[in-house]
């Protein structure tokens, strides 16, 4: 698969709630081309998934 592809998969796999997939997808495609938009999307994505709010814990 090309960047370019794992790039498309990883988006698919976001959109279908497989993060993980969706990671691993990313990872590939930067592996590949280090200018990938998968660079972005896996900083995006790491982003959601290390969310945290305190306020929602402490009413």
């Amino acid at each position: 698969m090309t960047a370019e592809q794992h790039y498309q998969a990883g988006n698919a796999a976001r959109k279908e709630g497989k993060w993980h997939e969706a990671i691993n997808h990313y990872i590939e495609a930067i592996n590949l081309d280090p200018d990938s938009p998968a660079v972005e999307a896996k900083r995006m994505l790491d982003d959601i998934l290390a969310y945290y709010c305190k306020d929602m814990y402490n009413p």
